[in-house]
C-alpha cells in the first residue's frame, strides 16, 4: 500500500470516529503537524478518506495545518501551536518526528500517526494491539525492511564487499533504527558498511564513526 493509499484509509478512520461523535460536539478541527509543505499528496489522500467518511473541508470539518520545512527541531513549538488552538486532534502523517513532538505536547487529545517504524520501540504506544494513552495510528514498518533491501542489493551485486549507507540525521531515533538494522544485515552478509550522514537541504555529508 502506498503513503496516499495509507493515508486515505487514516483519513477514513478519522471520519468515522468524528460520525460516531457528530451529535455531541460542533464541527471538528483537526491539527496536522507535518515535516515538509511539499507533503501535498498526503494531503490529498487523506482529504480523501475525509470524504468517503463523510467529511468534507469547509462544510463540516476544519483542518489547521503547521509545516516544520525540514526543521525538526520546530515541531515541538508548532504542536504546542495546535493544542492551544484547542483541536479535535492531531495528525501526524509521514514523519516519526512529528508524531513524537505531538504526543510530547499533550496527554490530553487524541493524536493519530502515520509512520514507518516501530512505534511501541519509539515509545509512541504501549503495544500495537492496545496502544493506550491518546495515541494511536499506523506502521509502514519499513525500518523492519531495511535489512532486506540490503539482502536484495547483495543479491543484485554478490561481488561488492563494501556498501555506503546515506543518512538523514534530522530524526536521531529513526536515523539511529535505521542505522543498526543496515549494520546488522551487513554483518550476517559479510559487507562493510561506511555510514555517512547528509541533512536535508545542506551540501555537506559528514561519516558517522563506529
Amino acid at each position: 500500500m502506498r503513503r496516499r493509499e495509507f493515508l486515505g484509509v487514516l483519513g477514513g478512520a478519522v471520519g468515522w470516529q468524528f460520525a460516531a461523535h457528530a451529535q455531541q460536539q460542533p464541527m471538528p478541527v483537526i491539527g496536522w503537524l507535518g515535516s515538509e509543505h511539499a507533503e501535498q499528496e498526503l494531503v490529498a489522500g487523506f482529504t480523501r478518506g475525509l470524504s468517503e467518511a463523510g467529511f468534507t473541508v469547509g462544510p463540516n470539518v476544519a483542518i489547521e495545518y503547521r509545516w516544520g520545512e525540514g526543521q525538526n527541531n520546530r515541531l515541538r513549538a508548532l504542536a504546542a501551536e495546535l493544542v492551544d488552538r484547542q483541536v479535535t486532534l492531531i495528525v501526524a502523517p509521514g514523519s516519526t518526528p512529528a508524531a513524537l513532538a505531538a504526543k510530547a505536547a499533550t496527554g490530553t487529545i487524541p493524536v493519530v500517526f502515520g509512520i514507518g517504524s516501530d512505534p511501541v520501540q519509539l515509545g509512541l504506544v504501549a503495544s500495537l494491539n492496545q496502544p493506550g494513552g491518546n495515541v494511536t495510528g499506523g506502521t509502514f514498518l519499513g525500518v523492519e525492511l531495511e535489512a532486506k533491501r540490503l539482502e536484495l542489493l547483495h543479491e543484485l551485486v554478490p561481488t561488492a564487499s563494501t556498501v555506503a549507507l546515506l543518512v538523514n540525521p534530522s530524526s536521531p531515533v529513526l536515523a539511529e533504527m535505521s542505522t543498526q538494522e543496515i549494520r546488522e544485515a551487513g554483518r550476517r552478509l559479510g559487507l562493510e558498511v561506511h555510514v555517512f550522514m547528509q541533512a536535508l537541504n545542506t551540501t555537506s555529508t559528514a561519516p558517522l564513526r563506529s
